[in-house]
């Protein structure tokens, strides 16, 4: 299993090779969902904010589409994204090398090395 860091990694480095407007979409509607989220003092009142505020009508306006448009290009996005997540994750490799690399001052507190190959 990964750990959220390097999924958070793999994540951004995927949409940030989306197509401008598949990243520019993806992002504009994932930071207004961050913004109420936190506003948000409990999971009922980020799902009151969420359908207050509605981040996919507000990027439908915002990028001049219709609602439903919207809906699609988002859950295609979120497909993509997916997809190229699970292939990256098949494909990492965490190789131990604490034994090939030596940190100063390691006999006293050790050190563990790791390399990641993705």
């Amino acid at each position: 299993m990964m750990n959220d860091i390097l999924m958070e990694f793999l994540l951004r480095d995927i949409v940030s090779n989306l197509s401008d407007e598949k990243r520019e979409i993806y992002q504009y509607i994932v930071n207004e969902e961050d913004q109420l989220a936190q506003q948000a003092d409990t999971a009922d009142h980020l799902l009151q904010l969420f359908v207050k505020h509605a981040p996919h009508l507000t990027a439908a306006k915002h990028f001049h589409l219709e609602y439903g448009e919207m809906i699609k290009f988002m859950h295609d996005i979120e497909g993509e994204i997916n997809e190229k997540l699970e292939e990256r994750c098949a494909k990492v490799k965490w190789i131990d090398m604490t034994d090939k690399i030596k940190h100063p001052n390691s006999s006293k507190n050790p050190v563990f090395t790791y390399l990641l190959i993705t």
